[in-house]
């Protein structure tokens, strides 16, 4: 496969390549944003639709379905097909779902439209990741963008909890045209504004099919495993035949891959130590904060009585990591190593978890500010770093498979984030508010573990400085 050069890589952040970025930027600000609002605006559509338990649950994970299913796929895609291509594609097909699902008048039309929206996502994600990659010269170009890049995405999660919340009041099918409108500008900017930074000119020897099927299969039987642990009575026997069904297809996708003449995922990238330890420390970091989330969620509105307005804005305060990631982390990161910043960042995880611990019914919002705004320091500190340093010296054809792998692994960290805290606080025996502290053990384990790990790399550290990737778990 051969590829042709660009234009342009920005070796500098110049008035055209902050133009790219905040193309780039806005779409990943929108997948945030588009998650979180709907999960404020559950209740109101059950409410209107008649959903059951089970439907509204589907919803959600619908959208997990697809996300996680395809994103191994949509990341190597990108690196065969053409990342701009491929953004502008889904970030259409995106926008067009995302309307059905603001049209919706049937649960299955809401979930078709939303597992749909999550497919999108999936091939979207590690598409614009890459272009970063490839469009950024690697060193201080690429990392400042990387660093503004991370912080918008963890911002527009948490923002997007307040924009559900007043979008819910106007109306719960604003939640999904909004993402309509946002998206519609992002797209017309982007087609103007984007260049592949490599294009194949062909694909020698084809697709890898069977890889692509196989992959596929099992992300989404996996996935689907995880998201059956969140009802532990919703027979056993199936979910473990349903992470059985998916560990088997990921056998035979080793296999293939072994046997192929090309690949869809070259599994030599794999040994790299750094990579692996720097996707374990996503996965466990962001399930930590997705656990953390749900029950947060859970206290404020259904304990606490909170309306979704309120509860949106008492965790808004997280969102200081989009101003915090692109000013304070690069010069944190110049100064101590990227190691010793993330390592930082997940201690303050667990510090804010800890935090939350003894929250009650009476506790004022003022005790719990602390644990919000340390959180919020804590992902612009990890989030950043860790996108540096698991893309950072791959190959350029390599790229999107690598950014697949990373929010592989910050889905499969959601997933099963949730699920761990929801089978937790049903089998926690006592009130609800006991429960729910049982519960919240969950994050401050989590964190602590992927600590452990972040501590296990800065001790193989064998410089005090450097790049990125060598300052973060040296395999």
């Amino acid at each position: 496969m051969s590829y042709s050069r660009p234009a342009t890589i920005f070796t500098e952040m110049s008035a055209r390549a902050w133009a790219v970025l905040a193309v780039l930027c806005g779409a990943i600000f929108l997948e945030g944003i588009d998650v979180a609002m709907l999960n404020v605006a559950l209740p109101s559509i059950r409410a209107d639709l008649g959903l059951s338990t089970g439907m509204l649950s589907g919803v959600v994970s619908a959208y997990v379905l697809g996300y996680g299913g395809f994103m191994l796929l949509g990341g190597r895609a990108a690196d065969l097909l053409g990342r701009r291509r491929m953004f502008l594609l889904w970030l259409t097909v995106f926008l067009m779902f995302s309307g059905l699902g603001g049209l919706a008048t049937e649960g299955w039309m809401l979930l078709t439209a939303r597992f749909v929206t999550g497919v999108a996502a999936a091939f979207m994600a590690p598409a614009g990741l890459s272009l970063i990659t490839t469009n950024f010269a690697e060193g201080p170009a690429r990392n400042k963008a990387l660093l503004v890049y991370a912080g918008i995405a963890a911002g527009g999660f948490s923002l997007g909890m307040v924009a559900g919340g007043l979008l819910t009041a106007l109306g719960w099918r604003w939640v999904f045209f909004a993402p309509v409108l946002l998206s519609a500008l992002i797209l017309a900017a982007a087609i103007v504004l984007l260049r592949d930074s490599a294009v194949p000119e062909r694909i020698s020897g084809g697709f890898d099919l069977p890889g692509a099927f196989g992959i596929t299969g099992a992300m989404l039987l996996l996935v689907y495993g995880v998201v059956r642990l969140e009802h532990p009575s919703a027979g056993p026997a199936l979910t473990i035949a349903v992470f059985a069904a998916g560990l088997l297809l990921l056998v035979l996708f080793v296999v293939n891959e072994r046997r192929s003449a090309n690949p869809l995922v070259r599994l030599g990238i794999l040994r790299s130590g750094t990579l692996v330890r720097t996707n374990v420390i996503a996965l466990l970091f962001v399930g930590s904060f997705a656990g953390f989330q749900f029950l947060a969620t859970l206290y404020f509105q259904e304990l606490r009585g909170w309306p979704p307005v309120q509860t949106g804005l008492a965790m808004a305060v997280i969102g200081v990591d989009a101003v915090l990631a692109p000013l304070l982390t690069p010069r944190l990161v110049d100064k101590f190593g990227n190691a010793r910043v993330v390592f930082g960042g997940v201690l303050l995880a667990v510090l804010a978890y800890a935090l939350f611990l003894p929250t009650d019914l009476d506790r004022t919002y003022v005790a719990m500010f602390p644990a919000m705004f340390l959180l919020g320091v804590a992902f612009a500190l990890v989030y950043g770093p860790l996108t540096i340093a698991g893309t950072e010296g791959i190959a350029e054809q390599d790229q999107g498979l690598v950014g697949g792998l990373l929010y592989t692994a910050f889905q499969f960290g959601f997933a099963l984030g949730i699920s761990a805290v929801t089978a937790v606080n049903v089998a926690a025996v006592g009130s609800e508010i006991t429960a729910l502290r049982t519960a919240l053990v969950v994050p401050v384990v989590t964190a602590a573990l992927a600590a452990v790990i972040a501590l296990f790399g800065l001790r193989r550290t064998t410089a005090p400085y450097g790049s990125a990737a060598d300052q973060l778990m040296r395999a």
